[in-house]
This record gives C-alpha cells, sequence and structure tokens, in this order.
C-alpha cells in the first residue's frame, strides 16, 4: 500500500493581485497546478490524487486536471486551508500514509516525496524542512523581544506525511476545539504526536508573490527546462 496526496488549491492568492487563482498562472508553459500534479502523477508509490479547490472553481479544476488518471477527486474547498484539508480528510478511507502538499509548490521532486514516504513509514509524522539561513527574531509591536539560536531553527516546507489515524485524530481534535493551526504538523504536535524532520530543498519554494514568479523562471534555467 502506498500513499494518498492532498494537495489544497482553494485560496485566490491575493498577495499575487491577480484576477485569477495563481495556481492557474503558467510558468514555462504550463499552469503551476499542472506542474505540481504531475510529479505525483509520476511516483509509484503515490496511489491518488485529491485536490481541494475553490468551490466556484470545481469543475475548471476537473477539466484541467482531467488527464492525470491519478487525481481521484476534486473536493470543494473551505474558507480556510485547513477547512479544505479536512472535506479531503472525510473521504479518506483505505490509505496508510497521507501526505498533504502546496499547489503552489510545483518544484518538489520525486526525491524529496520518495524520501519522505519512507521516513513516514516509520516515524509516524514527518515534514520537509530547510535550515533557517537568516537570523529568526521575535517581534511585539515594533520592538524584539528574543533572538532565537538559529541553529535550531528550520523553514518548514510540504510535503508533510502522517500516518492516515493520526492527522485524522489531529484534525478531529482540532475541529472540535475550533483551532487554526499554520500548517498539519502544528496540528499533529498538538494532538501529542511528535513530528520529525527530513532535509527539504531550497527550490521548493511557494510561488505567493510576482517576485517568487522571477525566482521560478531561475530555478527552471538551473533545471535546464525553461525557454528563455
Amino acid at each position: 500500500m502506498g500513499f494518498t496526496t492532498i494537495i489544497p488549491a482553494a485560496g485566490q492568492g491575493k498577495r499575487m493581485g491577480t484576477e485569477i487563482n495563481k495556481l492557474f498562472l503558467e510558468i514555462n508553459g504550463e499552469t503551476i497546478i499542472r506542474q505540481t500534479v504531475a510529479v505525483f502523477q509520476e511516483i509509484d508509490s503515490c496511489e491518488q490524487i485529491f485536490i481541494a479547490a475553490h468551490p466556484g472553481e470545481v469543475e475548471l479544476m476537473e477539466e484541467h486536471l482531467k488527464d492525470f488518471s491519478k487525481v481521484a477527486g476534486i473536493i470543494p474547498g473551505g474558507q480556510e486551508r485547513q477547512h479544505s484539508i479536512n472535506e479531503v480528510l472525510k473521504v479518506l478511507i483505505d490509505t496508510e500514509v497521507v501526505m498533504v502538499h502546496d499547489g503552489a509548490r510545483p518544484f518538489i521532486t520525486q526525491e524529496k516525496i520518495d524520501q519522505l514516504y519512507q521516513d513516514a513509514l516509520t516515524k509516524d509524522a514527518v515534514i520537509l524542512a530547510v535550515q533557517a539561513k537568516d537570523t529568526i527574531k521575535q517581534v511585539i509591536n515594533g520592538v524584539v523581544e528574543h533572538t532565537y539560536d538559529r541553529s535550531t531553527m528550520w523553514q518548514v516546507q510540504t510535503p508533510q506525511a502522517f500516518k492516515r489515524d493520526i492527522i485524522l485524530k489531529a484534525y478531529e481534535q482540532a475541529e472540535a476545539q475550533n483551532y487554526l493551526g499554520t500548517d498539519d504538523a502544528s496540528l499533529v504536535e498538538r494532538a501529542g504526536c511528535k513530528v520529525h524532520i527530513s532535509n527539504g530543498d531550497y527550490d521548493n519554494i511557494k510561488i505567493t508573490t510576482h517576485e517568487d514568479l522571477i525566482i521560478a523562471h531561475s530555478i527552471l534555467e538551473k533545471r535546464g527546462i525553461c525557454d528563455v
């Protein structure tokens, strides 16, 4: 048995400042969401993919991804990312590991996904992350309150992988307590499960702003697959 991928894609990308969902923007002739889904489509251990789409874009997303055989369903998402993922979790039945990946991270590699999956089989809850390059400070009302030891700081990415029972329990608890976390791992941590780190990749950026599009083209050029 392999893993199921959940890709939240219901956000409107307000920080991008576009009239359309940023996931339908093209990079090098292909939309962001298709590039993201394509990586998981080619992985043998990925058994099925569910997309949490904006309720008004379900039919558009179905048409856009109809040629990906592993896309098992396009589910109407909720108001927040967490709500969208929860809607998909409710329809999952037969899967050992659940992997959640941002639709706006098209540069994840098959190698990193395979690595994460193998780690999840033995560690129950594993997330991709890279060590922070910059010093991290806690700031309240414009005043620095605390400077953290950079050697202990990690920038968290996706995918994040969990045994199915663990993430279901975490989401059920969060829903019952009306708790909204910043990522899936924060819910699992809150439910009392240890979350382990698997080394990520600095190229695995989340495309959020126009500046990220410039970086995205640079990554493709570095990989030798960008039409200049």
